[in-house]
């Protein structure tokens, strides 16, 4: 089993000090998942669903109407903070822990999800905890959103890219241990060989929410790399995030309007 404090240890510091615009910024999971879902699991309301990597609780209230219980394993504190920060639901919890190392008991849940987190887990390792963890016929899910979303501009699309091919380049010369990563392309053809999974399937889920300016820049601020480099002290012209402000100011404004977003779901059924 992995060393879960040593080796993640620079992950959980990359997404420490920004919790707050994280859960103002980012997307929930997408509307339609757990009607989808449902039709894997064979059940539309689980018993207790586990929320793996479940940051500030954005991807566990969406659960809180739709399952019986909530139970979301997080190892950042200051993530853990402002889930509690944000969650009125009773029947949503959240606990320490790891997604190779939940801590919870063999065969107790019907669902596991995995929101725009799994590249920072140990696939294997976090594969055969969801098998211990899952009833047979259970479901693991794991999501992960297209980046940027498509705005009204195509402009502030392309800038984003840019920033964001430039914080790539940047992060690779920071000094120090950098978080592990695995690629999410990755993520089907690993779970095909877990052995931790009778059948997997690989998906596209679209879904629809609403942003301006101020929210197209967020969204780049809650990027780890980015927020790596701004604590390591990059300025955001270097960034190129004061280019991509004017064009977002310009192009996109502060009228809410349709964003789309494509979802990559893994599904795989024990």
């Amino acid at each position: 089993m992995p060393d879960s404090p040593r080796r993640f240890a620079p992950t959980i510091s990359r997404f420490s000090g920004f919790a707050q615009d994280y859960d103002r910024y980012r997307p929930g999971p997408p509307e339609a998942l757990a009607a989808l879902l449902a039709q894997f699991m064979g059940n539309a309301r689980p018993a207790l669903m586990v929320d793996l990597g479940s940051g500030t609780g954005l991807s566990s209230r969406y659960w809180a109407a739709r399952a019986g219980r909530v139970v979301g394993v997080e190892p950042s504190a200051d993530m853990r903070a402002e889930a509690l920060r944000q969650t009125r639901a009773a029947n949503v919890e959240y606990r320490e822990g790891y997604a190779h190392a939940t801590g919870l008991p063999d065969r107790c849940a019907q669902l596991i999800t995995c929101m725009q987190a799994l590249h920072w887990m140990d696939p294997q390792a976090s594969f055969v905890e969801a098998r211990r963890i899952l009833v047979p016929g259970g479901v693991f899910a794991a999501i992960d959103y297209d980046w940027p979303p498509v705005t009204p501009s195509w402009r502030a699309d392309q800038a984003w890219r840019s920033c964001n091919e430039r914080a790539t380049r940047l992060e690779a010369l920071l000094p120090g241990e950098r978080p592990p990563r695995w690629d999410k392309a990755g993520h089907p053809a690993r779970m095909e060989a877990s052995g931790c999974f009778g059948f997997v399937r690989d998906l596209v889920l679209h879904h629809v929410d609403e942003g301006d300016g101020d929210r197209f820049l967020g969204l780049l601020r809650s990027q780890g790399s980015v927020m790596d480099l701004l604590k390591a002290g990059h300025g955001e012209d270097e960034l190129g995030i004061s280019e991509l402000e004017s064009i977002t100011r310009a192009e996109l404004g502060g009228e809410l309007r349709p964003w789309f977003w494509s979802a990559r779901l893994r599904i795989g059924v024990v």
